[in-house]
């Protein structure tokens, strides 16, 4: 059995992944640490082969980690990097590292999963979108803020007041602080289409749509491309890695 871990920047994603393992992923806030209550999910695990990890969280969660898998099972967490090749997919970077991890990992995983043009939406703390040809050949990305760091520089810098909830229905608010909130969603939703668009035009067909991260649930409903939520979808890419023997 092998343990795969997804750190991000707020959340810690984790299955195991192995002959008789259930594909079951499991959602934790890290806050640069392991939580007590996944230690204790973990402490009812056999001892895995290999603790594979995909990190963008930084070394502080990193740390934590180490600390507690050696503390557990005397392993040491292995860290994957980004290469300018894998697995049919060429990503556009010059400097193979300067890519996330996670989105080299959701660029792989979404290349198995579709075989062709696809636009990838990760809706987390900060919000990336990638564009990848059907031949698995990465045109490249864009990242903005995620909606919950796109309110607070808002609100940090003005008098509006806080976000209780986001707006149902309508695009638009009638009020100030809906229509931050609304601004908010429909802001990447807007960029999602614009992108989408523009991927079909280069494709010459009408691409996919894959949405993942934290906030994608929130982001889905102001979206007007049909999208597919795939929330383990860097976990998938990792576990392809693993299984190519990486």
């Amino acid at each position: 059995m092998n343990l795969l871990i997804d750190i991000g920047n707020s959340n810690l994603r984790w299955t195991c992944h192995g002959q008789d393992c259930a594909w079951d992923m499991a959602v934790v806030r890290h806050s640069g640490g392991v939580p007590l209550d996944l230690l204790a999910q973990w402490e009812q695990l056999e001892p895995p082969e290999r603790l594979v990890v995909s990190n963008v969280g930084g070394q502080e969660v990193a740390d934590a980690l180490e600390r507690v898998t050696r503390a557990l099972w005397r392993r040491a967490p292995e860290y994957l990097r980004t290469e300018a090749v894998f697995g049919g997919v060429r990503i556009a970077y010059e400097e193979p590292l300067r890519l996330g991890v996670d989105r080299w990992l959701a660029l792989i995983a979404a290349h198995e999963l579709c075989q062709q043009a696809c636009l990838i939406v990760d809706a987390g703390t900060a919000a990336t979108f990638d564009l990848l040809l059907a031949d698995g050949r990465h045109l490249g990305g864009l990242i903005l803020p995620g909606v919950e760091m796109m309110r607070k520089s808002l609100l940090m810098g003005t008098r509006i007041p806080r976000i209780e909830a986001d707006p149902a229905g309508e695009p638009w608010a009638t009020d100030t602080a809906p229509a931050v909130a609304a601004g908010s969603l429909q802001g990447l939703a807007s960029l999602a289409t614009r992108l989408f668009d523009r991927l079909a035009a280069e494709a010459g067909q009408s691409p996919r749509l894959i949405l993942t991260g934290g906030d994608a649930e929130r982001i889905q409903p102001a979206l007007d491309r049909p999208a597919q939520l795939v929330q383990d979808l860097v976990l998938r890419g990792m576990r392809c890695v693993v299984d190519a023997g990486a």
